[in-house]
C-alpha cells in the first residue's frame, strides 16, 4: 500500500473501501470515462465503485502491483475529488481521473508531480510510461508540461470507442532535470 502524501493544495490518501461511496457519486460521468479503457463498464453500474475497490484496486495494492490514492483538497480532506494510480509493468504506469467540478484548475498536474516523485523516488523505477488517447487533450497537456515525450502510437479501445493512443515516456533522470529546471 502507498503512504499518504500532500502537495500545496491536495492530500493524496491511499484508497480504502470506505471511499467507494464518494467514488460512485463522482466517477460515472461521460466526460470522465470516455477516454478510459473499455474494461470500465458503461453505463456504470450502481455498485461499480464498490466492485472496483473490492475486486480490482485493493487486491492489486495488497499484491504490490499497484498503488491507488484518492485525491482530496487540503482545505476539505473529507471530500474525495479524484483518484490517481500507479501500476507496475512496462506500459500504463500512471492513470487518473478527476471529478468535473475540479477540471481545469491544475489539480491533476499537481497530483501527477507528487505521483511521479513517488514512482521514481519511493519505488525506484527508472522509467514512467503512460498511454492516452490522442484526442484526450487535457491529459496530453499534463504530459507535455511535465517533460514527457511520445515513444509510440498504438490503437486502444476506450469506453467511447477505438482511438489512436500515444505512449508517453519519462526517465527518472529526465524527471529530476525537469524539476530542477529553475523556471
Amino acid at each position: 500500500m502507498g503512504s499518504e502524501g500532500q502537495t500545496e493544495r491536495l492530500i493524496l490518501r491511499p484508497l480504502e473501501m470506505a471511499d467507494a461511496r464518494q467514488m460512485q457519486a463522482l466517477f460515472p460521468q461521460w466526460e470522465i470515462v470516455r477516454f478510459l479503457l473499455n474494461r470500465v463498464p458503461w453505463p456504470y453500474p450502481p455498485d461499480g465503485a464498490l466492485l472496483y475497490c473490492r475486486d480490482i484496486a485493493l487486491p492489486q495494492a495488497a499484491r504490490g502491483e499497484a498503488w491507488h490514492w484518492t485525491i482530496r483538497l487540503a482545505t476539505e480532506p473529507s471530500q474525495m475529488i479524484g483518484l490517481i494510480s500507479l501500476f507496475k509493468g512496462a506500459w500504463d504506469n500512471r492513470k487518473f481521473w478527476l471529478g468535473l467540478p475540479w477540471h481545469g484548475l491544475g489539480m491533476m498536474s499537481e497530483a501527477c508531480v507528487w505521483a511521479n516523485d513517488f514512482w521514481f523516488d519511493n519505488l525506484g523505477f527508472p522509467i514512467l510510461r503512460v498511454a492516452k488517447a490522442v484526442s484526450n487533450y487535457p491529459s496530453r497537456r499534463i504530459s507535455v508540461k511535465q517533460g514527457m515525450r511520445v515513444v509510440t502510437v498504438v490503437e486502444r479501445d476506450y469506453v467511447s470507442g477505438p482511438f489512436q493512443a500515444e505512449v508517453w515516456e519519462l526517465t527518472a533522470d529526465e524527471w529530476r532535470a525537469w524539476k530542477n529546471r529553475g523556471d
